[in-house]
């Protein structure tokens, strides 16, 4: 058996500053053993790098990287998240095994880059092709993210209609996932093809429009009993909320908060439409709420009402979406910013101390592990051994100090100032060469 790593970084955040002179201890399977001033002969010392705890991406759609840079000419000067959906179906039609690989691969390695360590990848590409359901492309997700070294929450999805009350058409039959009673059957066979250090499972329903609402209820009630987290798209559309009333006399989250027991366990995605009576309920029960500030702006879903959702007490997380920029310190900047412009107000996001950095610092970390189920985001004994360490050299973060080095890694710079990110006790990504004395245990 391996002894235990010792890392010490020039700072480290210890959940309200960095501190200096602070060493982790990391033991074989990956957790954190101990968290302080140890004295220690240090194995991996982190000269001029800040340490703090991986981000997390609550919400991603790894093929969708496909699209990026497509689907951005508009003829008639006219786009929306519909004409944008063919695009995607469009590419869906075109994906191989050996193609979704790629792409599963090249947005992960991405991720790992711009400091985030695990993903909450909300999957309902299933099948190699229309007429299969031979559910290839869930065992070739597991092996990308498990090649890549990143950590994952595989959220996998239920899709079963083309519509409320329609069939599946086209690409979509290669979401397929025709009754509950097989989506639980390849569940239990994925929990046999886990990487247990790195990867988990999470029940998805992908929006009241692409599942049968008993279906829903259905597989909510067993997420609840297997204890496992529960994610659904919510709300993202006009069109979708009217279809909804058309069907069941209600908008989707009332709907859901009807028929669903809604807990910790329940998170909506997006919200950008949510009636803030409906979100009041769905918040004071538990449910918590993944704003993609980047997607939501590309495909012009709207704007979620984070300052309603914070006042009531709201838990929310991030996400990259449909991976058209991956940089989780931008999708923060959005989240912020742009509640600035549509209220003209600064300071929409803060903690009790009105500090912006922490409190967005929390919602890419805490609150996304609390959403997959992790204990993680924090740099403390028990929690899992998941870091980045960003370059205090970097250009883009000339002049901070201690006071001041959250709110300029997050509001201003980039991906450049990662320099290296660690999953459970692997260093899995470094821009740089490692220390001569890091050990990657493998």
């Amino acid at each position: 058996m391996q002894d235990p790593q010792i890392i010490e970084a020039d700072w480290t955040w210890t959940g309200a500053r960095f501190e200096q002179g602070i060493q982790v201890v990391i033991s074989t399977d990956g957790c954190i053993q101990h968290v302080g001033a140890l004295d220690a002969k240090p194995t991996c010392k982190l000269d001029s790098q800040a340490l703090l705890p991986g981000m997390i991406n609550a919400h991603s759609h790894a093929f969708q990287r496909g699209l990026r840079g497509l689907g951005e000419t508009f003829p008639d000067h006219r786009g929306s998240f519909w004409s944008w959906r063919e695009s995607m179906y469009e590419l869906v039609e075109r994906l191989d095994p050996n193609t979704f690989r790629c792409l599963c691969e090249r947005a992960f390695r991405e991720m790992l880059a711009a400091g985030i360590t695990t993903v909450g990848e909300f999957h309902y590409l299933h099948h190699a092709d229309e007429a299969s359901q031979d559910f290839q492309f869930d065992t070739i997700l597991l092996e990308a993210a498990r090649q890549v070294g990143i950590r994952l929450v595989l959220l996998n999805a239920c899709y079963n209609a083309g519509g409320i009350g329609q069939a599946l058409n086209g690409a979509q039959k290669r979401f397929a996932t025709p009754t509950t009673d097989a989506y639980w059957r390849q569940m239990d066979r994925l929990a046999a093809c886990l990487d247990p250090r790195t990867q988990t499972l999470g029940v998805a329903a992908h929006s009241i429009r692409a599942a049968k609402l008993d279906d829903i209820v259905s597989l909510h009630e067993e997420a609840h009993r297997r204890g496992l987290v529960f994610h659904m798209h919510v709300e993202e559309q006009r069109r979708e909320i009217d279809e909804c009333r058309q069907a069941y006399g209600k908008p989707p989250m009332r709907t859901l908060l009807d028929r669903l027991e809604i807990g910790a366990n329940f998170t909506a995605i997006h919200t950008t439409h949510s009636d803030p009576t409906d979100m009041k309920s769905f918040l004071e029960a538990g449910g918590n709420v993944c704003i993609c500030p980047l997607t939501e702006a590309n495909l012009g879903d709207g704007i979620a009402d984070v300052p309603g959702i914070r006042a009531a007490g709201g838990n929310i997380c991030a996400g990259t979406d449909s991976n058209t920029r991956i940089c989780m310190t931008e999708e923060l900047r959005w989240l912020e910013y742009v509640q600035r412009l549509r209220r003209e107000q600064r300071g929409v996001c803060v903690d009790d101390a009105g500090r912006v950095a922490n409190a967005l610092w929390r919602i890419a970390t805490l609150n996304g592990a609390r959403s997959l189920g992790l204990r993680a985001g924090k740099i403390e004994a028990g929690h899992l051994a998941d870091f980045i360490a960003v370059d205090l050299a970097t250009p883009s973060l000339a002049g901070w100090d201690a006071d001041t080095l959250l709110a300029g890694f997050i509001l201003g710079t980039g991906n450049e100032a990662v320099v290296r990110t660690c999953v459970g006790g692997r260093w899995v990504y470094g821009r740089n060469a490692m220390p001569p004395s890091l050990r990657i245990s493998r």
